[in-house]
């Protein structure tokens, strides 16, 4: 595979910058960590010779050139899954993920992932993320969280979607709300959960509520928008709506925990609410004993289009199971 040699010059004005940033600034399709990688291959040279240090200052007046190769195959092997695409161009993918699915290979799910999947769906659409011909996940649903995700199919896009992200709608480009069933309501209506989240002590396969200076900031803004009552006629289920204003690994799910209403069907954070199913009608039980997942729906995606600026949104409506749910509580 041949690679693409592009030559470039420093203007008197951009002299003195560091040579990573002022090549991710001229090349803006490259993120600045995949330059310095090419730099560290050896791939960028100038007339003194090749660079090998991405803090080097750029001189006035020379050129310099960077030789970018081919973006190698995938790894994961592309595999023929069914996809619910929302919305498609040359430049990213947005998916509605059905619950069960895993969103990238790891130890126990080597294949029939979402990756898998987007590798075959995409094929030469696909025009490398860091140098390889792959997907490029910007943000993820656990395998049991239904919803709206958003994937790059290039550099340029999963740097500026990584950017937004990062920014967790603070800039006003990203939004994000989902949609839960919770046991028991709130005492108010509408309010945030503000709780720094890290791993637990007791199980480093779980997250936690834990003391700010071991975790992370995390935020969660919830809206009770309908109520269920139990077999005698008490309040007992909530369909709430909410929105992330961190996106931190379990967030909603161990910050609705931590306020006592976690999520039903949760296996992880909600183990200790089995029981009320008890005090719900037998349709409502037997839904709810077949749902077999947290009933979490990532419902609203909204961002600013990485490359031609415009505002995107896209709503996914409630997945069969949850309004089989809904249904018999009711």
């Amino acid at each position: 595979m041949n690679p693409t040699t592009r030559e470039l010059f420093v203007s008197e004005e951009e002299a003195g910058e560091r040579i990573d940033r002022w090549l991710a600034a001229k090349i803006p399709e490259l993120s600045r960590s995949r330059i310095q990688t090419l730099i560290k291959s050896g791939a960028v040279t100038s007339s003194g010779g090749t660079i090998g240090d991405a803090g080097e200052r750029v001189k006035p007046g020379r050129s310099y050139s960077i030789s970018v190769p081919e973006a190698e195959e995938a790894t994961p092997r592309g595999e023929d899954i069914a996809l619910d695409v929302v919305f498609e161009d040359n430049d990213l993918i947005v998916i509605d993920k059905p619950a069960g699915l895993v969103v990238h290979p790891a130890p126990g799910h080597a294949t029939g992932t979402l990756v898998n999947a987007l590798i075959r769906h995409c094929g030469a659409g696909l025009s490398g993320i860091g140098g390889v011909k792959r997907p490029g996940i910007v943000h993820r649903l656990d395998k049991d969280t239904s919803g709206l995700l958003v994937v790059a199919k290039n550099d340029a896009a999963h740097k500026s979607l990584s950017e937004q992200f990062a920014e967790h709608g603070r800039d006003g480009r990203l939004h994000r709300a989902y949609k839960a069933l919770c046991w028991g309501v709130p005492d108010r209506p509408s309010g945030i959960v503000d709780a720094p989240l890290g791993r637990s002590q007791a199980n480093r396969k779980k997250m936690a509520v834990v003391a700010e200076k071991f975790g992370r900031s995390a935020r969660t803004h919830y809206h009770v928008e309908e109520i269920f009552a139990d077999t005698d006629g008490q309040p007992f289920v909530s369909l709430m709506r909410l929105e992330l204003e961190t996106g931190r690994t379990h967030q909603i799910r161990v910050h609705m925990a931590h306020i006592r209403h976690p999520v039903l069907g949760d296996p992880v954070y909600g183990a200790g609410f089995k029981a009320s199913a008890r005090r719900l009608g037998d349709d409502a039980r037997d839904v709810l004993n077949r749902l077999r997942r947290q009933a979490l729906h990532a419902a609203e995606l909204g961002f600013e289009h990485p490359i031609s600026g415009e505002a995107k949104f896209f709503d996914s409506p409630l997945p069969d199971d949850m309004k089989r749910l809904i249904s018999a509580l009711t």
